[in-house]
């Protein structure tokens, strides 16, 4: 049994918001020790960065980049952290995050609670001091803005010389009119203009943009001409699910919000194979949903991720999860006689 085994029933006591910032105030200390092992074959290089590891950690953990060294520290091979806004803002009223366990799943309906931009600048500045790793800045709009590209915009000009990666966040469920931006013409008009905003800073890091689940075929299809049309580095793969599939059985099922966490693989993937398809693999992509094990981090790279990201699953197992998929992977390639990740990413995305 490790210490997050018997942390965990006291833990599970507080409610989910309270257990998450006591989380995160045990991370700040600095006095957790080092997780992370390095695991050979699975380095990956891309858009000029080399990932010690394909396991990110997904935006929505550390919202206001507070403990993103933390993170790196237990074997993450890059940290996203956000969502983050012009302003600060509260978010919906609580309770808004709601645990399924018998599902391993969590139901949020947070609405881009953070800090605002110059709260996360200056730690994100601490963070950096000695270079810990890969950190994305993950960037969305105030619920209250009068033009939500123009707060785009003003991100990117605001984090473009500190992030390694941005991530263009319009597919969250819980700002009201937030999905409408991936509206075909709508989407175009955001991403020139962040584009622009990005080639006119003075660094250009990698422009990605992170998807709903809930995407007709139609749409997915406009979403990636329009990504590979405007030269957009990549896509992450992809938010929660409005849905609510019938196998459920937690208590909370009905509440309104996103659902993350185990029934969101099969969507989520099922997306991931369809843009990776439709885009011929010209589109780096990043699966994300539902990842608690190295088989299932083995799937969404089969299935076309160059990377992954978690963090649902790390609310039920506990931050041993990162190296235990590490080393899963590299026995799952071994058995397959691959030597590197990069061999096998989409070979099952289908023709």
């Amino acid at each position: 049994m490790n210490l997050f085994d018997l942390l965990r029933p006291a833990l599970f006591v507080l409610d989910p918001e309270r257990a998450h910032t006591v989380t995160l105030a045990a991370l700040r200390t600095g006095l957790l020790p080092s997780l992370g092992q390095p695991v050979a074959g699975l380095g990956t290089d891309l858009w000029g960065l080399h990932f010690p590891n394909p396991v990110g950690l997904a935006a929505g953990f550390d919202k206001n980049a507070r403990a993103s060294r933390a993170m790196l520290k237990l074997g993450f091979g890059f940290v996203e952290a956000g969502t983050v806004t012009p302003k600060p803002q509260p978010g919906n009223p609580r309770p808004r995050i709601f645990r399924l366990a018998p599902d391993r799943a969590v139901i949020n309906r947070l609405g881009f609670n953070n800090d605002g931009h110059e709260a996360f600048a200056r730690n994100l500045d601490g963070q950096r001091s000695t270079k810990p790793g890969i950190i994305g800045v993950n960037i969305g709009a105030n619920k209250d803005s009068p033009d939500p590209i123009q707060d785009y915009v003003v991100g990117v000009q605001r984090f473009a010389v500190v992030a390694d990666y941005f991530v263009v966040n319009i597919s969250s469920p819980n700002t009201p009119g937030l999905r409408d931006l991936q509206a075909r013409t709508v989407f175009h008009d955001l991403l020139t203009r962040v584009g622009a905003a990005r080639d006119a800073a003075m660094a250009r890091p990698p422009l990605l943009v992170k998807i709903a689940p809930d995407l007709t075929s139609s749409e997915l299809g406009a979403i990636i001409d329009v990504a590979l049309e405007t030269e957009v580095d990549g896509l992450i793969v992809s938010n929660t699910t409005v849905d609510r599939p019938p196998t459920l059985h937690g208590s909370h099922a009905a509440e309104g919000g996103g659902l993350s966490g185990r029934p969101l693989f099969d969507i989520s993937t099922d997306v991931l194979r369809q843009s990776f398809r439709i885009s011929e693999g010209r589109l780096p992509l990043i699966g994300v949903g539902g990842i608690g094990s190295g088989e299932d981090a083995y799937t969404k790279i089969k299935a076309g991720a160059k990377l992954i990201q978690l963090y649902t699953a790390l609310i039920y197992q506990g931050p041993g999860l990162v190296q235990a998929i590490l080393r899963d992977l590299r026995r799952l390639l071994d058995r397959d006689g691959v030597k590197n990740l990069a061999d096998v990413v989409g070979i099952e995305a289908g023709p």
